[in-house]
């Protein structure tokens, strides 16, 4: 028969055993930073990540971090109720937030890593924060918003070691590593040319500002929303698609499908930083000869020609042209008449000296031309594929950041991420100067139109066109402070 004492020993017992687990189970999900600084293995093994904007293609994203099998998605913030409720159904246990400044500032020790799917505007402060504390981050494309913050935040990668990826799938594909080991076999000899085109944009651009107000919904935080941007009123069919088409907020097609159809001639040719740049945008005219000067809009559609200085996989310059809004390159001779173009609506087309080869979006589906020539290729793979290729992207990440800053490779580092995203704003650069005006003795000239400009990289600015130099760096709205390393 149990004495008092046996069951007071036995109760003591439990006890123990009882907050034993309690304390194990809670050392099992600190952050790995906690236990032995950046890189050191957590007795998990896993990833904590806090997302920033967690709807869409925030909640797409965090999906394939939950799905790598490495990772814990601890965090969610997200300035819409809307947009945030499938993510907090999906992850019940992550702590929900609206304002991702007071998540890091209460949260930073309790994650290892973010991820930043928000509009453009907001890409660069949120990601910086991040970084300043430790984190490694994951940031949806286009990397910034402006030029000045991809240089910023291309730096702040090596200053902070953390491990960084933008959102463009296609560098994971095996597509871009494909068409290296062609070209570096010599398939298509030196390329001088390259063309990239998109569909896109699929939402209004082109557009005067809404005149009307609206009422802001109770989920949304309009100036969460804002951020960085100027003071505006709320207005209908902005949020939360719709943004991409308006400069304060998004970067337009080149933004939304840029990098995905940059990224190869990056990779294979090297390319960093354009020196000139020239563009031509889509009119819209809203009388008879009278056409419209809609500032605050992206255009319709735009060719834009950036030139780039040789590399060490190229003879001399390469030209490359950037086309949007449905206009397309002339179709190669070498591609027959009902062969398809690129994916038909997206491409890049790669011109050599012996040779022209294409792939579609993401990289995806290679091809020398004429089509034919893709029986015979004896090309041996020379680069390690990213297993599942795209979808892959988001796991290579994951195991990089547990491995710790310079352990294992990613496809697309800042240091790669930030060039690639600076191309891009320097077309949208050349596009937004297309509407810079001014009126002397009462006559309006456009002097942005129809001319080169000029670019000193290491200062960055344009050179021959002042006026053009308001694009490189925006002023934040007042509150919010321009970034720093």
């Amino acid at each position: 028969m149990k004495t008092e004492q046996d069951n007071k020993t036995a109760s003591n017992r439990r006890d123990f055993i009882k907050t034993t687990a309690i304390a194990a189970a809670a050392f099992m999900i600190v952050p790995r930073h906690v236990l032995g600084g950046p890189g050191y293995l957590a007795p998990s093994d896993r990833l904590l990540v806090a997302g920033i904007g967690v709807g869409g293609k925030g909640q797409s994203d965090l999906d394939m971090f939950n799905k790598s099998g490495k990772a814990d998605i601890a965090f969610l913030c997200d300035v819409d109720d809307r947009r945030a409720a499938n993510s907090i159904k999906a992850f019940p246990k992550a702590k929900y937030y609206k304002d991702w400044r007071e998540m890091l500032d209460k949260e930073h020790k309790n994650f290892d890593a973010v991820s930043v799917s928000t509009p453009d505007h907001n890409h660069a402060i949120q990601a910086l924060a991040a970084m300043q504390l430790g984190k490694h981050v994951y940031v949806q494309k286009p990397l910034t918003h402006d030029i000045y913050e991809a240089r910023i935040l291309t730096a702040a990668a090596k200053k902070y070691k953390v491990v960084t990826q933008m959102g463009n799938q296609g560098a994971s594909n095996d597509g871009p590593r494909q068409m290296k080991e062609w070209y570096e076999a010599g398939l298509i000899g030196d390329v001088h040319t390259v063309y990239a085109w998109t569909n896109r944009p699929v939402w209004p651009q082109g557009i005067p500002w809404p005149t009307k107000k609206a009422d802001i919904p109770k989920e949304l935080d309009w100036n969460l929303w804002l951020g960085t941007a100027p003071e505006k009123d709320f207005v209908d069919k902005l949020v939360p698609f719709n943004w991409r088409g308006w400069w304060d907020y998004g970067t337009g097609a080149l933004g939304d499908m840029g990098c995905h159809l940059i990224e190869a001639p990056f990779s294979v040719l090297n390319l960093k930083y354009a020196k000139e740049v020239e563009a031509s945008v889509g009119s819209v005219y809203v009388d008879e000869f009278k056409r419209g000067y809609f500032p605050e809009s992206c255009p319709p559609s735009s060719h834009v020609t950036l030139k780039f200085p040789k590399t060490n996989k190229t003879k001399g310059d390469v030209t490359l042209h950037w086309m949007d809004g449905g206009i397309q390159p002339e179709r190669p001779e070498e591609l027959e008449a009902n062969e398809t173009f690129g994916d038909g609506g997206n491409g890049t087309l790669f011109i050599g000296t012996k040779g022209k080869m294409m792939s579609e979006t993401y990289s995806a589906n290679p091809k020398l031309l004429p089509l034919s020539r893709n029986k015979d290729i004896k090309v041996a793979p020379k680069y390690a594929r990213v297993p599942d290729g795209a979808n892959g992207h988001y796991k290579q990440w994951v195991e990089a950041a547990i491995a710790g800053y310079g352990k294992q490779e990613v496809s697309s580092p800042f240091e790669i991420a930030g060039p690639l995203t600076e191309a891009l704003l320097m077309a949208n650069l050349a596009i937004r100067s297309f509407d810079i005006q001014k009126t002397v003795g009462g006559k309006t000239t456009y002097p942005g139109r129809y001319s080169k400009m000029l670019w000193d990289n290491d200062n960055m600015k344009v050179t021959n066109f002042d006026e053009a130099n308001q694009f490189v760096k925006r002023e934040y709205r007042k509150g919010w402070n321009n970034l720093t390393l």
